[in-house]
């Protein structure tokens, strides 16, 4: 079961603070397993283009992404409105989500197993995981949650702005052409509107435990 276990390969997806980011860390630690953020590496984008307006964006993120270290991400302020703003932007062009994509294929390859979080990993980068979960709440649970952890990191914002920037970045995230935000067919739901931490990967569990047998 433990080698079954390190070769699993799981997606999370999710609207904006819907808790997908903390579910797919929780559950890769659970099980040993390597975990990729693709919002993490849209916000790095945006950093990169805000900081030093290329000329050719598309071949100067190509670059960036060919030898990325992905750890190294961690340790950079990539959760400021502004940064949140400008990725739901280039989220919607086509040759940027190519970039991202490929990397992220990239990290699938090198990775025995590994769980991958964002808006379109279950449905357009690994449809052929072996467990995909769907994570949802309502507008007022996403916007306290991101709020609280806006304010942890020190930065100083308005709940109502929260609040509508996260209607809007989903709004956005559910109507754009390519990639849309949307459930896969054989996706768990995980509503996260009435459950703490350990209910949520609880529930989590008891799905891969279901595959792993």
């Amino acid at each position: 079961m433990k080698s079954l276990s390190k070769n699993l390969r799981i997606t999370c997806d999710g609207g904006a603070a819907t808790g997908k980011t903390t579910g797919a860390k929780m559950i890769a630690k659970k099980y040993g397993l390597k975990f990729l953020s693709s919002g993490l590496l849209y916000r790095y984008s945006s950093y990169l283009i805000l900081k030093h307006s290329p000329k050719n964006k598309i071949l100067f993120l190509k670059k960036r992404f060919k030898n990325l270290n992905y750890n190294k991400l961690s340790k950079i302020n990539l959760h400021t409105p502004k940064i949140s703003s400008h990725s739901a932007e280039i989220a919607k062009i086509l040759s940027v989500r190519n970039i991202l994509k490929k990397y992220q294929i990239k990290f699938i390859r090198q990775s025995k197993g590994c769980v991958l979080e964002g808006r379109d990993a279950s449905t357009k980068i690994l449809p052929d995981s072996d467990v995909k979960f769907f994570f949802k709440c309502n507008l007022e649970t996403a916007a306290k949650r991101r709020f609280l952890e806006l304010k942890k990191r020190g930065i100083k914002i308005n709940y109502n702005n929260v609040k509508k920037a996260l209607k809007l970045r989903n709004i956005s995230d559910k109507k754009r052409k390519h990639s849309p935000l949307k459930k896969a067919k054989n996706a768990v739901l995980v509503d996260t509107k009435k459950l703490n931490k350990q209910a949520m990967l609880n529930k989590m569990i008891k799905h891969v435990e279901r595959v792993l047998k």
